[in-house]
């Protein structure tokens, strides 16, 4: 049986929100209402410096299916692949990167485990190179439209389960596979793995991961993906129009010096 590595998304291979990332072109296509818009540049500035609980991911999954409902899915695609460069794809941690390598090279087969929805998360890893992806779907109907319900919320115990299935499915050995997160969330995820690494964890994530004697790392250099991934990028993906700078990352320990 062959092992994987899976990693969570937002604040363990990127220092952002990638949902949140995708307010402004959202806006600007119409999609969005100035009162939403300031919303969410609220609620990113928050993630960025205390990410994100329970109660807030599940509220967050709520307001995202009524908000969606009625989109076409296509033209969000379309969108997501036109900007993703610009708005989410700039900074990512270089440590993030180096530990995917190494898997790669070890023979394992890299996952991206989030809670973000499909449709950002697949343009945003494919300038990663990865293909494997577990991610939030909305319910599509006949006319290729967002219902307002939520078909996978990749979140908490759902993100194990989807892991699980992947692996009776694909043949992954989850004993010998690891997986990566930041929140105390993702707790059902790490359990689910013989090795499980908390990266830049939470505080409830760090103190259940020092009692359960897990491997901690902490990620702080941020790089462009452009330095690192842009001659991996996937053919079809519009690489050439760059990568933009955008927030930096407020880490862990910033905020225990606060």
């Amino acid at each position: 049986m062959a092992a994987a590595a899976f990693f969570d998304l937002d604040k363990t291979i990127i220092a952002k929100s990638s949902t949140l990332a995708f307010t402004k072109p959202l806006f600007k296509a119409g999609f969005l209402s100035r009162t939403t818009l300031a919303k969410a540049a609220i609620a990113q500035a928050y993630y960025q410096a205390f990410g994100a609980d329970h109660e807030q991911l599940e509220r967050i999954k709520e307001e995202l299916a009524g908000l969606t409902k009625g989109w076409d899915r296509n033209e969000i695609i379309r969108l997501v692949e036109e900007t993703v460069g610009e708005v989410v794809a700039p900074l990512v941690y270089s440590e993030a990167l180096a530990i995917i390598d190494d898997h790669r090279r070890s023979g394992r087969r890299v996952v991206v485990v989030s809670t973000s929805p499909d449709e950002i998360v697949r343009p945003l890893c494919r300038y990663l190179g990865i293909e494997d992806v577990i991610a939030t779907r909305s319910e599509i109907d006949e006319d290729g439209r967002y219902t307002g319900t939520i078909e996978l919320y990749a979140y908490g115990p759902a993100k194990a389960q989807a892991m699980v299935e992947m692996a009776a499915n694909q043949d992954i050995d989850l004993s010998a596979s690891y997986a990566y997160s930041d929140s105390i969330t993702d707790i059902p995820m790490l359990e689910a793995v013989g090795h499980p690494v908390a990266v830049n964890p939470d505080s409830d994530l760090l103190e259940a991961a020092t009692e359960r004697n897990w491997e901690i790392r902490w990620f702080e250099s941020a790089v462009t993906i452009r330095d690192k991934v842009v001659s991996k990028a996937v053919p079809g993906v519009a690489v050439a129009s760059g990568l933009a700078a955008a927030v930096a990352y407020v880490t862990i320990k910033q905020k225990k010096k606060g």
